[in-house]
């Protein structure tokens, strides 16, 4: 019996939490996912930096060998400074001496990255004074580009996504969260290929250390706005066009932007998504629900003002009933 109780709890202790309940299972989820990335990163990642490290360490005891005159200390102090160079983008070998970062088409391929918060990581600015700047465009700017976005979606969203579903459920009479699915699929399938197989294609073609898979790789961390700075095209000493390549980079970067927001708007709005995202939400309190509520305090406190009024007037009343005289003859004292 004592079990049987307690089970009966825990259930309606489950049920009346059930939000509550599905958006814990929801954080521990994430926190085993970041878990899981960092283990498979690790095991995959570490034994590369090892070789590498490995390779490094050789090849500067070869050189230190081959050039006796050399200190290890003046070497370290030269490649750290090489290295300080290189973290703003300034190269000291001699095939990349031409190439500056802030002629206008690199400041103009910057500003995007800072907009868009992709932000490669390649290019940094050198001055106080950019940085600076840097901070006060990048607080007004990307607010402005969030709005922006905001703005070019809901117009595409109207003719790519809603007109389209609508136009297909009453002209056909179809279901309309299954035209809504098969309408996403189609546009997802769309997107991946213009803005990811197709371009990666090109990359791998005008970059020449870049493969299919690295130009794969670029796009997708490009446009999902992660931007590690490992890849970035237009930087290469014998780049033909580099001023034109760099301006066509950022519009397919602002164009893929656009509609990567498109398609995952798109998958919003599927019934589906939307109700398994009201499992983690919590419940809104509805206007009757309220009412209801207001209702039942104004019915509690006028029964509780009644009760009062008439326990006032009982104790106000006499305990002996005195008759109302109409006349002196009534009187029987007088009679």
């Amino acid at each position: 019996m004592l079990q049987s109780f307690t089970s009966n709890s825990c259930v309606r202790l489950i049920q009346s939490h059930k939000s509550t309940w599905y958006f814990a299972s929801l954080v521990l989820g994430y926190v085993l996912y970041l878990v899981f990335g960092a283990v498979v990163f690790s095991s995959v990642e570490l034994p590369s930096e090892d070789l590498l490290r490995q390779e490094l360490r050789a090849l500067k005891k070869q050189f230190l060998r081959e050039n006796d005159c050399l200190t290890e200390e003046r070497l370290e102090r030269f490649l750290q400074r090489a290295l300080e160079a290189s973290n703003y983008g300034v190269s000291i070998l001699n095939n990349a001496s031409d190439n500056w970062n802030w002629d206008f088409t690199s400041a103009l391929f910057f500003a995007s990255t800072v907009l868009s918060t992709t932000g490669y990581g390649h290019t940094a600015p050198l001055s106080d004074g950019g940085k600076a700047f840097c901070i006060i465009y990048s607080i007004i700017g990307i607010p402005f580009t969030l709005l922006f976005l905001t703005a070019v979606v809901q117009r595409i969203m109207v003719f790519s996504t809603r007109r389209p579903i609508t136009y297909i459920h009453t002209r056909w009479g179809l279901s309309k969260p299954l035209v809504a699915i098969v309408h996403a699929t189609l546009l997802a399938t769309l997107a991946i290929s213009c803005f990811f197989l197709i371009p990666a294609a090109i990359f791998s073609a005008l970059e020449e250390n870049w493969n299919f898979l690295e130009s794969f790789y670029f796009c997708f961390i490009s446009l999902s706005t992660i931007g590690l700075g490992d890849y970035v095209p237009g930087e290469a000493s014998n780049q033909r066009f580099r001023e034109l390549y760099k301006v066509g980079i950022t519009v397919y970067l602002i164009l893929g932007l656009i509609v990567m927001l498109v398609v995952l708007e798109t998958f919003c709005e599927l019934q589906q998504l939307k109700q398994l995202r009201k499992i983690f939400y919590l419940k809104k309190e509805k206007p009757q629900d309220r009412l209801a509520i207001l209702e039942h305090d104004h019915l509690s406190f006028t029964t509780v003002s009644d009760r009062a009024a008439v326990h006032f007037e009982g104790k106000n009343q006499p305990f002996v009933s005195v008759p109302t005289l109409v006349s002196p003859n009534d009187d029987p004292m007088i009679q």
